[in-house]
């Protein structure tokens, strides 16, 4: 399933009330999880007991988790309940109707303990499930994450080099930065009726589009 080898299917099924029915969760996220999730099932466990692979220095090994959703609008809040709950690294692959939508996240360890944080999902689009397929890529666990991430965040990660997927990722949140500025700027510049306040306005865009230009160069030559 998903191009994963055989050896690594694992198939279980997981109450959903195993990761919204504990003392501290909000009854809104309750209500969530009772609406938007249909079945979670444990598919796939890519370690090295599993893979004729090394372990990772940051990731020992990686879960498989489809979620079957009642719509194909969801909140992303069930997932980071989820990965708050699990200490590995998780690759969503979520399904309705016959297409799916895979979500992963950028994960780092929390100083002092085994606890991860996730600092932004990356997604694909939606499409059929015969058509969604990963490839396991890489010597050792560390390096199938990295490799997993960077699959399902296609373009936004891309690299040509050996970049480093924490490197990737900084670089892609300052892209996102100035997008969003940008974004800002060209609506307070429709909006303004000043003359003189417009080409200041017009001067500061051309210097945040040259900036974001600049990133999108470096990473096609990265």
């Amino acid at each position: 399933m998903f191009g994963f080898p055989l050896s690594t299917e694992f198939n279980k099924r997981i109450p959903k009330q195993k990761f919204y029915g504990k003392i501290g969760v909000s009854t809104a996220l309750k209500r969530i999880f009772a609406e938007q999730i249909k079945l979670i099932y444990w598919r796939n466990k890519l370690a090295t007991t599993t893979l004729n692979l090394t372990a990772g220095d940051a990731v020992t090994e990686i879960e498989v988790f489809e979620v079957k959703l009642n719509a194909p609008q969801f909140n992303e809040a069930v997932l980071r309940q989820i990965d708050k709950e699990i200490p590995y690294h998780i690759l969503f692959i979520l399904t309705f109707e016959g297409k799916a939508q895979a979500w992963i996240g950028y994960k780092e360890a929390v100083a002092g303990g085994n606890a991860f944080k996730v600092n932004r999902y990356y997604h694909t689009e939606w499409v059929p499930e015969s058509e969604l397929c990963f490839t396991i890529v890489g010597l050792n666990i560390d390096a199938v994450y990295e490799s997993l991430v960077r699959q399902v965040a296609g373009d936004r990660l891309q690299t040509n080099s050996g970049e480093s997927l924490k490197s990737s990722v900084e670089r892609d949140e300052e892209r996102r930065r100035l997008e969003k500025q940008i974004a800002a700027l060209e609506s307070k510049l429709h909006r303004e009726k000043q003359l003189n306040r417009k080409m200041e306005l017009n001067a500061e865009l051309k210097q945040l589009k040259k900036q974001l230009e600049t990133i999108k160069n470096t990473s096609e030559e990265i």
